[in-house]
């Protein structure tokens, strides 16, 4: 199984990155961010307190949730632009950190990437916990403020605003007893302040032929 985790905190550009990757390779692309912010989104549709952790898992392990390549669905609720909305961002790091959902949501990043001979994951434990033999593990970073103008220059708001939610979400990630977003200790940690998507990408093929 062929692996290439792609790790780091909210805004490096990850997804646009995997995604560009995966494209440029040939293979599939999972953004686990959207499972735990499909379950966030199921827990609030069902009235769940996020903090009722056995009820926010029970959600978790019975969802049927299918995250696409331009879709992401719940129990057949087509959720993908809801998903990315504020009520599900301010909640999902309350939900990413539950031990049970994170084992749940494992379990199906492992089954998705075995059905699949492997592919590019992209997350915040993926070389470090779901994918540890994974080919190569990508640590995608970029200043908070950098990171902040990227989601309002998408979404919209006040830069100074999201720069502070993207902190406190930063240290909710990092600082979590489950998962703690972090770096591995043997991956490569890329800088994406001020590089374009294309020059991420044509690094980290560089790097991928190293390794074929």
């Amino acid at each position: 199984m062929r692996v290439v985790a792609i790790d780091g905190p909210a805004g490096a550009g990850k997804s646009t990155v995997a995604r560009a990757l995966a494209s440029r390779l040939g293979v599939q692309y999972l953004d686990t961010g959207a499972m735990y912010r499909a379950v966030t989104w199921a827990a609030l549709h069902a009235g769940v307190d996020l903090h009722d952790e056995d009820a926010v898992a029970d959600i978790a392990e019975k969802s049927s949730i299918d995250v696409g390549l331009d879709s992401v669905t719940v129990d057949g609720h087509d959720v993908t632009v809801v998903i990315r909305g504020a009520e599900v961002t301010s909640g999902v790091s309350i939900v990413a950190a539950q031990s049970r959902v994170r084992a749940e949501m494992r379990r199906r990043q492992r089954v998705w990437g075995e059905d699949r001979g492997g592919g590019v994951i992209e997350g915040r434990d993926i070389g470090t916990v779901v994918f540890p033999d994974a080919i190569a593990k990508l640590f995608l970073t970029a200043s908070p403020r950098i990171r902040a103008e990227r989601r309002v220059a998408e979404s919209g708001g006040d830069v100074d605003a999201v720069e502070r939610s993207i902190v406190d979400r930063d240290r909710l990630d990092s600082t979590r007893a489950d998962s703690p977003l972090a770096e591995s200790s043997d991956s490569i940690v890329i800088d994406t302040s001020h590089r374009t998507i294309d020059e991420v990408v044509t690094s980290i093929l560089a790097l991928l032929e190293t390794k074929s």
